[in-house]
């Protein structure tokens, strides 16, 4: 139990550079005390003391502003950056090396009592606001764009953004790096509109060749009259 909490401590000061400390990274990080109520909580939740691990997530939510069931399952490394508004499911799973910001939902599209929330591979990023729905998997080494709403099979290595969200760039190959640089996503819709350009740009060359060979042409024939 304490070496996972040691590794969940290394897990912040490896993703947020604003980390300074040890003992500031233990008493000022809500992402962190999140999750060490889960860990409680879902230890409670799997020898069956259902309403001890509801009520330490119940307390969780309350400190953290972060609501994860104690029935999720979550692996080593997990990081929940500043995190108010984080919601996980109880069928949720959840891989090494996972890093969540504030405001992501991993949630469920069924009330039936089966698996209903999504497994998030291994080195998955999730940026802010973005909506995981349904008992699907995100591969491994994928980001989601902020505000996303993801409600399909996401392949390992992709880049998702978008409502709903789309798949807009496969990594040819994985990689260590964590970061969610926003700014470097790719953007669809700008990209379509850009080609739109382009296109008339091109239709208004094409134009301004045609007519100055319509007026060659008018003048060779008033010149020949």
């Amino acid at each position: 139990m304490f070496a996972r909490w040691k590794e969940d401590v290394k897990a912040v000061f490896d993703r947020d550079p604003a980390a300074r400390s040890a003992l500031e990274v233990i008493f000022c990080y809500p992402g962190l005390h999140a999750v060490w109520f889960h860990r409680i909580s879902h230890w409670f939740w799997t020898h069956e003391f259902y309403f001890i691990a509801r009520y330490l997530s119940h307390l969780g939510r309350f400190f953290t502003g972060i609501e994860i069931h104690p029935g999720a399952r979550i692996g080593k490394g997990f990081f929940i950056d500043h995190g108010m508004g984080v919601v996980i499911g109880e069928t949720a799973e959840i891989g090494d090396n996972v890093t969540l910001y504030h405001g992501v939902t991993l949630g469920g599209v069924s009330w039936e009592k089966t698996k209903r929330h999504p497994t998030i591979g291994d080195n998955v990023v999730i940026g802010s606001g973005a909506k995981v729905l349904g008992p699907f998997t995100v591969g491994k080494g994928s980001k989601i764009g902020s505000n996303s709403v993801v409600v399909k099979e996401v392949p390992p290595n992709s880049t998702v953004v978008g409502i709903p969200g789309r798949v807009v760039m496969g990594t040819e190959k994985p990689t260590d790096k964590m970061d969610l640089e926003h700014g470097r996503f790719p953007d669809p819709e700008a990209k379509a509109i850009s080609c739109l350009f382009d296109q008339i740009r091109e239709l208004e060359r094409k134009y301004a060749v045609l007519a100055a060979d319509h007026e060659a042409l008018k003048s060779r024939v008033a010149g020949g009259s």
